[in-house]
This record gives structure tokens, C-alpha cells and sequence, in this order.
């Protein structure tokens, strides 16, 4: 590890092959919480480069779950969190409606680090298993169109990285490289990130781990969302090239409203506002739901514009095709359980 450390405190940026080294050393019994504690706090001193994000995301993979096969067109909605806005779970809710449309989503999440109530945490009080094997949710992928990846059940590799950073109590890059680090093969991804000035880092990024198309998204009030309460900053990735916009509310034909109107509570909310969303009940929440799910349907590709892709989610809800999805997940996870 030590000549690794030498080359970030010299704000040096490593190759994303001596990343994928040091991250294999960290991995190590022998290497010491100590110095993992020095080699994350000297990057992010330094600034993480995009070629150590990807280089530490590979390797992480490498580690995770692995899955029997490939599905094609696979997506993923996860944002990094952190931006400590305390609104309802959006990609969450979003991801059934993207499902209802067509896509197959392999929504990656964990239970609540910085917000109230995590992606597994409203999840699990709906009833959506956290601990399906590789086999189980590719069958659900397959037959459903949307599964749920625990991350610490997906990575347990990780447990150690854990306690690191929970003793370390600053952020590191693992703050934002969860949705990176889904451990199914995506082809695109919509990726929300509080953090606007790393939007074109996160992109390149997403290229060098092989997205065909992706979008990443700072909302209105740096919420690791796209919001209904002003300009969204995106920066979306199509082969290679990388287009900077900004986006308002009004111009996809939806109301303006404040991101308090969109706050959440627990577990026992959050999922009782996804519920009400995927049943039809109309306004902010729904509103806020329709733009993301419309942008993830447009990051995918299914829908040529973002208008096309909010029409697309509001058929997906309307039609009560992404409250099956939700009910589905529901009724696999319980099948699963009576077969243990």
C-alpha cells in the first residue's frame, strides 16, 4: 500500500490499473485499517480522478455476487444520496414505473445511511425480500422486469470497508460509488449525484465501465434527484460523448413545485406514499416520480425524448402496469420464503 499512498499524497493520480492494485491491497487481511483509512483520506484530499473511481468499482465488482447470465438493456435508477434533502423514496417508486414501461431494472440499494428511510428499508416494509440469491433475482429480472439488490448482501466483501469508514466519520469515495458498483451487467444507467461539480467525472466514469448511454442528474436544490422546484443539471453520456443541459419542470409539461412538498418520514411512510404513487393518487409526489421515471425511460433509450419518456411513465402508472411489478416482488419474495 505505501507506494500507492506516496503517489496520492503527492496528489498524484494513479492509472486505473494500479487502482485496481491497490484496491485488490486493501482487500488484504495483512493491510491495516490504518492505512486503508490513509490511502481513502489521501484521494480524496487529492480528488478522486475518474480512472480510480473505475479502477476501485471494478475490483469491488469483482467481489460481489456473481449472476448465471447476462440480460440485455438492464438499468439502474440509484442515486448516491447524501444531499439530505429527506424526501420520499423517488428512484425507488421510480424504478416500478420504468419496469411498467418495458425496461428491466436492477434497482441496487441499502437501508438508510444519510436520509431517513433507504431504498431496502421501505422495501422490506412492503414486503421485498433483501437477501434473494443471483438465481432468484435473475429470475425475477427475467420474469418481472425489476428485482432488488441488497448491497450488503451483494457485496459482503465490503463488511471491512464498512467499519473504516465508519470509524474515518469523513467522506470518502465510497460515498458516491455505490450505484457504480451493481453487481448485474448494465448497459445504461441514470445515476443522481448531489454534487454538480462531478457530473462529467461521473460520466466518464460510467464510460469506462462500459454504459452505453447513461444520464447523471443534480436536481434542483443538489438533490441527488431530478426536481420539480427549478433547473436540473444533467450531463448525458451516448457513446463515448458526453452533452451537457438543463432542464425545468415546465418544459417537460409538469408543475413547479418546492422540494418540501416532496419530504418523506420512515419506513412505514415512505412506503405508504410509494403505494399511493403506483395506485394513481395525484400530485407532488406522482409529479416528481413521472419526471424521474421519465428520465430513466429516456437514459434507456426507450423513449427518444424526455416529454416521450414522462407520457411513457404516466401510461406505466396509469394503467396500474407498475403496481403489478411492485405486487410481483411482493408475492416472488414470499414464495421464496415458504420454499426455505
Amino acid at each position: 500500500m505505501k507506494q500507492f499512498l506516496e503517489k496520492v499524497i503527492a496528489k498524484e493520480s494513479l492509472t486505473i490499473g494500479e487502482m485496481e492494485e491497490a484496491t485488490r491491497v486493501m482487500f488484504h487481511e495483512q493491510t491495516s485499517d490504518t492505512e486503508i483509512g490513509a490511502f481513502l483520506t489521501g484521494l480524496q484530499m487529492k480528488g478522486e480522478a475518474a480512472e480510480e473511481i473505475a479502477g476501485l468499482v471494478n475490483v469491488i465488482r469483482e467481489k460481489s455476487l456473481s449472476f448465471p447470465t447476462t440480460l440485455p438493456g438492464v438499468i439502474d435508477n440509484c442515486g448516491t444520496g447524501g444531499d439530505r434533502s429527506n424526501s420520499f423514496n423517488i428512484s425507488t417508486t421510480s424504478a416500478f414505473v420504468m419496469a411498467g414501461a418495458g425496461i428491466t431494472v436492477a434497482k441496487h440499494g441499502n437501508r438508510s445511511i444519510t436520509s431517513k428511510t433507504g431504498s431496502a428499508d421501505v422495501l422490506e416494509h412492503l414486503g421485498v425480500s433483501l437477501s434473494l440469491d443471483a438465481e432468484q433475482i435473475h429470475q425475477a429480472l427475467k420474469e418481472n422486469d425489476i428485482a432488488f439488490l441488497f448491497a450488503p448482501h451483494v457485496h459482503p466483501a465490503l463488511k471491512r470497508m464498512m467499519k473504516v469508514r465508519q470509524d474515518l466519520r469523513v467522506p470518502t469515495v465510497f460515498n458516491y460509488i455505490g450505484p457504480l458498483t451493481n453487481p448485474v451487467e448494465l448497459t445504461t444507467q441514470m445515476l443522481g449525484i448531489n454534487r454538480r461539480d462531478m457530473l462529467e467525472r461521473m460520466a466518464n466514469v460510467l464510460h469506462q465501465l462500459g454504459r452505453k448511454r447513461a444520464l447523471i442528474v443534480n436536481g434542483a436544490g443538489y438533490m441527488d434527484e431530478a426536481s420539480l422546484a427549478g433547473e436540473n443539471h444533467f450531463v448525458l453520456l451516448e457513446r463515448g460523448e458526453l452533452m451537457q443541459f438543463t432542464l425545468t419542470p415546465e418544459e417537460v409539461g409538469l408543475p413547479v413545485y418546492d422540494n418540501e412538498q416532496i419530504m418523506g418520514g420512515d419506513a412505514k411512510q415512505n412506503a405508504a406514499i410509494l403505494h399511493s404513487v403506483l395506485k394513481g393518487d395525484k400530485g407532488a409526489y406522482r409529479d416528481t416520480v413521472l419526471l424521474n421515471a421519465g428520465l430513466g425511460i429516456f437514459a434507456n433509450g426507450k423513449a427518444e425524448t424526455i416529454q416521450d419518456g414522462v407520457q411513457q411513465a404516466k401510461e406505466s402508472i396509469d394503467s396500474g402496469a407498475a403496481l403489478d411489478k411492485l405486487n410481483y416482488l411482493v408475492d416472488y419474495s414470499n414464495k421464496v420464503k415458504q420454499e426455505v
